[in-house]
């Protein structure tokens, strides 16, 4: 037996090996472990080292972190318990949300989702107005700024926001921020040092093996989460990062659709809890939730009611197997009687979410999905379109839009616009770290509805005869690469 059958019989071993790790240790969704499989098989002597670097499950040491995290997240829900609104008797005593009850009720059971009532929502469709807005916010700080971004690049637009918190910093305003290492993997450490000479606390999301960047064995677990909290009474949250191409700045993208949100009210609590949630695990530290509220993070006054709109914080992540945004998405698209409509940059949906999409069109339910006219990333763009292909057999209508959109909101009937940072792909339903907001209120979600026709004027209505005419080879590209497509 020569040695290069040797090495081929032992790289098959060993991916065989990971394989059933996968599949009784690791627990993965069946779709990824068939996606691993296709790779090892295509290239057996590197599936290994592809596997250590982009799809390991987190270590021990890292789910006791998480596990921590989670005790803390009972420890708010015991400290809070008298915010957890009773919604039967909610139900009896205010017939606004009745529409939604069962909505409402499946995800608060789901994941100890809080339902608050009295919320006040702005919207932003692009990068400078919620820039804007967002740097007003800030100079305006008294007490505490809590911020957590999936990418915080060293550019124009970072450097503005870093200058505020930093000097915020040393106006002695409480700063802290958490900053994905993947996602702000061009801004140099020496960036965020500003802010902790300048006094704040600053914390890396999944740091990189001994502190090489390049070097990451998380790097499949990204923090895409993007939250901020002022003052424990203004929040945002959304898909714009601090980058100059959210902002439109980058010509080959242009324009850029983006939907980030402003709130106050009773729901800033529980964003302040996710963060609180990623800060404590990512510092390995034990927060106190009675200290927190002494230190003004949590203030009684941002519970009155100061707004319309009902509100629930739905997140999901890896330290769980179940897909608790996915699971919302879901049941909001099963009442769905008139309308759904999607917006996302990525679409590669798993079997269970578009065979939702695609019963709801056969019900006589309209259903609009939009996705970018211009991709950033051309492999997952290609997949996306094969998953397209499927939606227009099915009837449903598909727009692209004249320029990027990245926005990621999902709209039903006129009972609910979701809005947040999770993508209809499987990386955001399974592996990232994610969070969307549901929004219960009829003029808010009207108000939505036009924003989403508002768009459709600026996208072009795709037909099958568009896909008919590709090339033999665009059409191949697209099958081979949807093979991979659980593991985008």
């Amino acid at each position: 037996m020569s040695v290069g059958t040797i090495i081929l019989i032992a790289s098959y071993a060993i991916n065989l090996l990971l394989l059933l790790v996968m599949i009784f240790v690791e627990r993965k969704q069946p779709q990824s472990v068939f996606g691993w499989f296709a790779i090892m098989a295509v290239f057996p002597y590197v599936g290994f080292f592809l596997y250590i670097l982009f799809g390991g499950g987190l270590s021990i040491r890292t789910r006791v972190y998480i596990r921590r995290k989670r005790r803390y997240t009972q420890e708010y829900l015991q400290f809070v318990s008298w915010q957890r609104i009773n919604f039967d008797k909610l139900r009896a005593q205010n017939e606004k949300y009745d529409y939604a009850y069962k909505l409402i009720k499946f995800v608060k059971s789901n994941d100890n989702n809080v339902f608050s009532i009295g919320n006040k929502v702005q919207v932003f469709t692009d990068g400078p107005s919620k820039l804007e807005s967002l740097k007003n916010d800030l100079k305006n700080a008294k007490n505490n700024i809590n911020i957590e971004y999936y990418i915080f690049d060293d550019d124009q637009t970072g450097k503005e926001i870093m200058q505020i918190l930093c000097q915020k910093a040393r106006e002695g305003v409480k700063v802290k921020l958490i900053y994905d290492s993947v996602g702000s993997l061009k801004a140099p450490r020496r960036f965020f040092r500003k802010l902790k000479k300048a006094g704040g606390e600053v914390a890396e999301f999944f740091p990189p093996f001994m502190g090489i960047r390049l070097i990451n064995f998380k790097v499949n677990y990204r923090n895409h989460r993007k939250i901020v909290i002022i003052d424990g009474k203004i929040s945002y949250t959304g898909g714009i990062n601090l980058r100059n191409d959210h902002m439109g700045k980058k010509k080959r993208l242009s324009p850029w659709r983006d939907t980030h949100i402003r709130i106050e009210g009773p729901a800033v609590w529980d964003l302040q809890n996710v963060f609180f949630n990623d800060f404590r695990c990512v510092k390995k530290q034990r927060l106190n939730a009675q200290k927190l509220v002494k230190e003004g993070y949590f203030l009684e006054s941002s519970l009155k009611e100061v707004g319309q709109i009902g509100a629930q914080i739905v997140t999901s992540g890896p330290e769980s197997s179940q897909r608790f945004i996915e699971d919302a998405y879901l049941r909001m698209i099963s009442f769905a009687q008139k309308r759904i409509y999607l917006q996302t940059p990525y679409f590669i949906p798993d079997e269970m979410f578009l065979k939702s999409l695609i019963i709801a069109k056969k019900t006589g339910v309209d259903v609009k999905v939009m996705i970018p006219g211009k991709p950033d990333k051309r492999t997952v763009y290609y997949v996306t379109l094969s998953y397209v292909k499927q939606l227009l057999d099915a009837g449903i209508e598909v727009y692209f839009y004249n320029g990027f959109l990245h926005s990621k909101t999902l709209l039903v009937d006129d009972l609910c616009v979701s809005i947040g940072t999770c993508n209809a792909d499987n990386r955001s339903f399974g592996l990232n770290f994610e969070l969307t907001t549901l929004l219960y209120d009829k003029q808010f979600v009207d108000y939505n509805t036009e924003i989403f026709e508002n768009d459709m004027k600026n996208s072009k209505l795709v037909t099958l005869k568009d896909f008919n005419r590709k090339f033999f080879a665009s059409k191949l590209f697209q099958a081979i690469l949807r093979l991979f497509s659980p593991l985008l």
